[in-house]
């Protein structure tokens, strides 16, 4: 196979990619110019929930909310490798179970570590 015939099979790629480049552009360049722009303070203020903000917004918050954000990722991509797996159980075979049972492995000492420090516990330090 030539490079002319690798240039054809891929010639729509490429140009696929660059009208999305181009339309994407376009609309942030549209958008900026039709917008209305009438800034005023209480419109460049921060919120939360529509709620305006009583006290500082950049307090810090406890690197546990964090933690326990990243170990509900870890669940949730854990469910979502587990059904295509198990929908395809009968055909990949015995070996996939033994990945399948090492990849739950590794999640449930991920989950051990995070009880051990204490992670799930809400109440204040």
């Amino acid at each position: 196979m030539g490079s002319e015939a690798l240039t054809h099979r891929y010639l729509p790629v490429l140009i696929v990619i660059i009208i999305s480049i181009i339309i994407g552009m376009s609309i942030i360049v549209i958008s900026k110019l039709v917008r209305p722009k009438r800034p005023y303070t209480l419109k460049l203020t921060p919120y939360e929930c529509g709620i305006p903000s009583v006290e500082d917004t950049w307090e810090r918050f406890n690197l546990k909310f964090y933690i326990v954000a990243i170990v509900f990722v870890i669940f949730d991509v854990e469910t979502i490798f587990l059904y295509p797996w198990a929908i395809a159980y009968k055909k990949i075979g015995f070996y996939a179970l033994i990945e399948m049972y090492l990849f739950i492995v590794i999640l449930f000492i991920g989950y051990f570590y995070a009880l051990g420090k204490n992670v799930f516990n809400w109440s204040k330090e």
